[in-house]
């Protein structure tokens, strides 16, 4: 039976680690698990080691960030001298239902062509969660997930991003999908490396899915068929201003690898003008005197984000 390792990346999100562990577990298919614990404070490793000795946990003294800690397991996992034939990264803030990692694995099998799928994932409330994207464009960084995404929602670049003419429940081929699931190649892996451990958070999926995929379109799938429930954001919303920085940070480096230093360079002029704004619709309303407490943390949050992206350098990928 073709069998899956898989990589947990932790930080203080103990209990919903037990349950990821728990939903895969039992799965015939999975063949090992690795959890890459980045020096969480909580109880995380001393619960993985007791209620899952079979696991390989790795307890790491400093936060390595997602790509960094996803890489330690890689390394460990390519290093052994039995790899099954599929590695899936798994967030620990998921919980995969019966089948799930069954229906990715026999769509690969039908599909050689195919680097590596995800599932549907779903919020835990049951609601569909967008995980399927286009690569995105220049005209996508500045108006996805920004002050101009909020002004103008319905704009083309954020609908052809977010594959939004397509329906949820449909099989199909993408570009990237949201690094909640990946189930990818192992020998794909082995050719073209491990994840870029220069971003810190956020965006590290879409360059290694690039990366996979050698750039080309509709090579990974969104395999509907499949279903895991993910809460998002449980470990970066502990740090809710770091988080924004990393954020856009990450996009920057994204898109001076895609298009290169020239573009990368117009996506960060766009963006600090954009928050720069931000900033003094928020003093305005501070100084007007509208609830003064909130627009003092949001001018504190944009102030910091600008000053980030002004230092914003550049720096050499880190594979391997």
């Amino acid at each position: 039976m073709t069998q899956v390792a898989i990589v947990i990346v932790s930080w203080n999100t103990c209990e919903l680690l037990a349950a990821c562990v728990h939903s895969i577990i039992n799965d015939p298919l999975v063949a090992q698990i690795v959890v890459v614990d980045n020096a969480s404070h909580d109880d995380s490793v001393a619960m993985v080691q007791q209620r899952f000795p079979q696991v390989v946990c790795m307890a790491e003294s400093v936060n390595h960030g997602f790509a960094g800690g996803n890489n330690i397991g890689l390394r460990w996992l390519l290093a052994q001298p039995h790899l099954p034939e599929f590695i899936c990264c798994l967030n620990p803030d998921t919980l995969v239902a019966p089948g799930a990692l069954a229906h990715m694995v026999q769509y690969l099998r039908d599909h050689p062509s195919v680097v590596g799928c995800g599932p549907q994932l779903r919020y835990g409330d049951g609601r569909w969660q967008s995980s399927r994207r286009r690569f995105p464009t220049v005209g996508t960084y500045l108006c996805e997930s920004t002050p101009i995404g909020q002004w103008w929602p319905g704009n083309p670049w954020h609908t052809r991003y977010h594959m939004a003419t397509t329906p949820p429940d449909v099989t199909c081929m993408v570009d990237w999908l949201v690094g909640a699931v990946l189930l990818v190649r192992c020998a794909d892996v082995r050719t073209h490396g491990l994840f870029d451990a220069e971003f810190a958070l956020y965006s590290e999926e879409i360059e290694w899915q690039r990366r996979l995929t050698g750039g080309a379109p509709h090579r990974m799938a969104y395999v509907a068929e499949a279903q895991v429930t993910h809460y998002e954001g449980q470990s970066s919303q502990q740090i809710p201003a770091q988080r924004l920085v990393w954020f856009f940070q990450s996009r920057l480096r994204d898109a001076t690898i895609a298009y290169g230093w020239w573009w990368g360079s117009v996506v960060r002029g766009g963006l600090i003008v954009q928050y720069v704004a931000e900033w003094f619709i928020e003093t305005t309303k501070w100084v007007l005197g509208h609830k003064r407490d909130i627009r003092r943390a949001r001018m504190h949050t944009y102030g910091h984000l600008v000053r980030a992206l002004w230092q914003w350098r550049m720096t050499p990928a880190k594979i391997w």
